[in-house]
């Protein structure tokens, strides 16, 4: 199989799981009053939907530049992305299993375009586009990890996203210096 085909087979299965994903999102019923103290948590349970697709996101998007980038700048950021948010996401996902939360599974289904072009760009047309996007990306993060270290309602998930701040914020100041 060439890289090609691979890549779009990969594309069309991240989109089936997302599509999946909204579909369960929609048939799924109201939490009840008897609902598990994580269903119930609103707030948490979005940190946790939105703060793991945003990992997925960087990893995958990361791992292009790897390949696609021009500039060793960019190639090192994205080594430190990969392997940053991989350990996030694995911590993220051990306070998920062991509170009820459910994990993204995948990229944010509004990022599937974006990885897309990035994944057909090379060089300088790639750098530009990746920069770009972990500027933006980054500036979301924090203010998702901020809001739910002051505000969120699981202890778990408030440490989590107090003691991932600083990292966000250090890969926020590199990003705009790419």
């Amino acid at each position: 199989m060439n890289g090609l085909s691979k890549s779009a087979m990969l594309w069309s299965l991240a989109g089936a799981v997302a599509f999946s994903g909204a579909l369960w999102a929609q048939s799924s019923p109201a939490p009840s009053s008897t609902a598990s103290p994580a269903m119930s948590a609103g707030g948490d349970a979005h940190f946790v939907m939105a703060a793991s697709a945003a990992g997925d996101t960087e990893v995958i998007a990361s791992r292009m530049a790897m390949t696609h980038a021009q500039s060793a700048k960019i190639k090192s950021f994205a080594t430190s992305m990969v392997r940053d948010h991989a350990a996030a996401n694995d911590k993220l996902r051990t306070i998920a299993q062991r509170n009820g939360f459910t994990l993204a599974g995948t990229a944010m289904v509004e990022q599937q375009p974006d990885l897309a072009r990035l994944d057909s760009l090379k060089g300088a047309d790639f750098d530009k586009a990746y920069a770009d996007m972990m500027r933006k990306d980054h500036q979301d993060a924090v203010a998702l990890f901020t809001a739910e270290s002051s505000g969120g309602s699981n202890g778990d998930l408030k440490t989590f996203a107090t003691q991932t701040l600083p990292t966000l914020q250090h890969h926020l100041a590199m990003a705009q210096t790419l």
